[in-house]
């Protein structure tokens, strides 16, 4: 069920993307006359279609990707039958540059404005959430596995990043954070200030979600929440709104701090002083083998809960999506130099398993809107039979006033189209991979 409800978020997400982009081709050709034969969300085979005037509307078997076929144009199909005749004034190759121009770039606009409009309507209904920076310096941090192997230590208060103030936790993490240049974390570490050197790559540690959970996050201080019937703590009388003060006379302020202490005494006893309202006592609880003595916590910080009027949330909304392609930019660049991993690049099993196992509105629609601006950028990449490709040659012949002949651009349509097949065979070698580390 798990994964039919990953498949399902890809498809769905997909679909929407996929259809969106081939709508602008589709609507820029038929805005400047041109004559679309066909528009298809997925590959052929062909599952379902229709006939609408000119065009033929289907949905493919292989749903990962999708075409509209503009007359007389080289493109994916590879039918270059028609250009052996003089072209028809209805025809792609007989309308000036500039209007193919815009033609070749309505996918990616329209990619651009969606990825716009998801983040604008999540910043707009939902606001942000999130533990502040000065949350971050009152109680510090716990350094879990990733955060300790770069030298930041549970306690440290982290005053900012490359010397600039940052706004939530979560921007400690981020990609424009993590692909800086020479970036460092400065801590308050026990009075002294520290400088934290982000490493060239640690990017890379970044490969899953799970591994977020391993970096860093808040230190907070808690109360009993809740305790598990039959368990050490509810025989010995632990209830909800206690406060544990000390486990065998070390002191506990905040939660990893017990962590830690109880880790000490597995399958032990421990001596845990108890505070309820005004009366402080000492009561002798079991561990069990897994550091636990059966209680749930209540953190007792609330995160920094921030909405949004409209035009704040249009403009926040919209430096979130272009951040969304100066970090992947950023990514691609330091790909070649070997700084990022390309096993970080996922295809199609690695995207459903960012969309989850759980069907959850908010984040379908941050991850589809996320990969609509990653589409935006990589199609504008200039590689042939991708949008970006057709855009270098138009942009060619704007400039020099001569357009590459048919010839040429069949060939580079053949060789585009060996790039993309032989990114989305490593891609999918990356996924499969992935499942066995």
């Amino acid at each position: 069920m798990e994964t039919l409800i990953m498949v399902g978020q890809l498809l769905l997400g997909l679909s929407i993307l996929v259809g969106l982009h081939e709508l602008g081709h589709l609507l820029t050709a038929k805005m400047f006359g041109m004559r679309v034969e066909k528009f298809s969300i997925g590959f052929p085979p062909k599952i379902a279609g229709f006939q609408w005037g000119e065009t033929e509307y289907s949905i493919g078997a292989i749903p990962l990707g999708g075409f509209v076929k503009i007359s007389g144009m080289v493109d994916e199909s590879m039918d270059t039958a028609q250009l052996a005749s003089e072209p028809q004034p209805w025809e792609f190759r007989a309308k000036p540059a500039w209007q193919r121009l815009i033609v070749m770039l309505g996918g990616i606009i329209v990619n651009v404005i969606t990825g716009i409009i998801i983040f604008v309507a999540l910043v707009y209904k939902n606001g942000e959430t999130y533990f502040s920076r000065d949350q971050v310096i009152e109680n510090g941090i716990v350094a879990y596995e990733y955060g300790e192997a770069i030298g930041l230590k549970t306690g440290d208060k982290v005053l900012d990043i490359n010397g600039q103030p940052y706004q939530s936790i979560n921007d400690l993490s981020s990609g424009s954070a993590l692909l800086s240049e020479n970036g460092y974390y400065t801590v308050d570490r026990d009075g002294q200030q520290v400088k934290i050197e982000i490493p060239r790559g640690f990017i890379n540690t970044f490969n899953s979600e799970e591994s977020f959970s391993k970096f860093i996050a808040v230190r907070f201080p808690f109360e009993v929440g809740g305790v598990e019937p039959g368990s050490g703590a509810a025989e010995a009388g632990i209830d909800a709104g206690d406060k544990i003060l000390a486990v065998n006379s070390t002191p506990i302020t905040y939660f990893d701090q017990m962590q830690s202490a109880l880790q000490n005494l597995k399958s032990q006893s421990a001596q845990i002083v108890r505070q309820r309202d005004s009366q402080i006592d000492t009561l002798n609880i079991p561990v069990s083998e897994e550091a636990r003595i059966g209680i749930a916590v209540n953190p007792l910080i609330e995160p920094v809960r921030r909405e949004y009027a409209f035009v704040e949330a249009v403009s926040k909304g919209t430096a979130r999506a272009f951040g969304v392609v100066i970090v992947n930019a950023k990514a691609l660049g330091k790909m070649f130099t070997g700084e990022v991993s390309a096993k970080n690049v996922s295809g199609p099993i690695g995207m459903a398993k960012i969309y989850g196992a759980s069907w959850d509105w908010v984040k379908f629609w941050s991850i589809t809107g996320l990969i609509s601006m990653i589409l935006a950028f990589m199609n504008l990449l200039p590689i042939p039979a991708l949008d970006g490709g057709h855009v270098m040659f138009l942009l060619y012949e704007m400039v020099s006033g001569r357009a590459p002949s048919d010839k040429f651009l069949e060939n580079a349509q053949k060789v585009g189209m060996v790039i993309l097949l032989a990114l989305m065979v490593f891609a999918i070698g990356n996924d499969i991979l992935k499942l066995f580390t």
